[in-house]
């Protein structure tokens, strides 16, 4: 998909795109801010492993595809798909799983050889990732914005199987995200990254304490 194809499809995206409010001299957009609320919820519900956080996944997911599309954020656009896919991956397996009543239930962590797996996969996905977006997009931040996209796709595949190792994954992701998007003048997602770097923190501890807590 080149530039011309998503300018072309998502032009009506930009009245939603228009200023909303202004704090000192940044603006905000409608969009941003729905996506930004919608993942603090999200967000708050991970962070007690509730099932509602994968549906309030998908709609933020959806909303900030958009807005980043139109950023010329291709990466992270596309990574919103996947995104979406894996929260309803995510949901059915949180759904069906028996002990659901549970807030601890199915947490669990890695052995070091299954981390050490894991950030070879998130380093090899990168590059290629970054390949991809500076050869078929006109981005103008490719191996940027392929780095968090990468770690991303990672992270979410943790957080899907309830391995504490979701969190520093995303530690790491939210802290590079935030520069990237700083870069686009979208500040409003700027901070609502800060805030999830902040709750990545949180997030960690709370689910290594869960554990703890049931093997104790």
């Amino acid at each position: 998909m080149n530039a011309a194809w998503w300018a072309d499809n998502l032009a009506w995206v930009d009245p939603w795109l228009l200023p909303w409010f202004t704090v000192g001299a940044v603006a905000t957009s409608r969009l941003e801010a729905l996506a930004f609320l919608l993942s603090i919820a999200m967000v708050a519900c991970n962070l007690r492993v509730h099932v509602a956080g994968w549906p309030l996944a998908m709609a933020s997911s959806a909303l900030y595809g958009l807005l980043f599309a139109r950023s010329r954020l291709y990466g992270e656009a596309c990574l919103q798909g996947v995104f979406i896919a894996m929260s309803a991956w995510g949901w059915w397996r949180w759904a069906r799983d028996p002990a659901r009543g549970q807030a601890d239930a199915g947490v669990h962590t890695q052995t070091r050889s299954a981390r050490l797996w894991t950030v070879l996969l998130a380093l090899t996905l990168w590059p290629v990732l970054g390949w991809m977006l500076h050869h078929v997009t006109d981005s103008d931040v490719a191996y940027a914005d392929a780095f968090p996209t990468a770690l991303s796709l990672v992270g979410q595949w943790l957080l899907a199987r309830k391995l504490v190792e979701n969190w520093p994954c995303w530690l790491v992701v939210n802290i590079a995200s935030m520069g990237l998007f700083a870069l686009k003048q979208l500040w409003l997602t700027v901070l609502l990254y800060g805030v999830f770097a902040v709750l990545s923190l949180v997030g960690w501890h709370a689910w290594r304490q869960r554990l703890k807590e049931r093997v104790a």
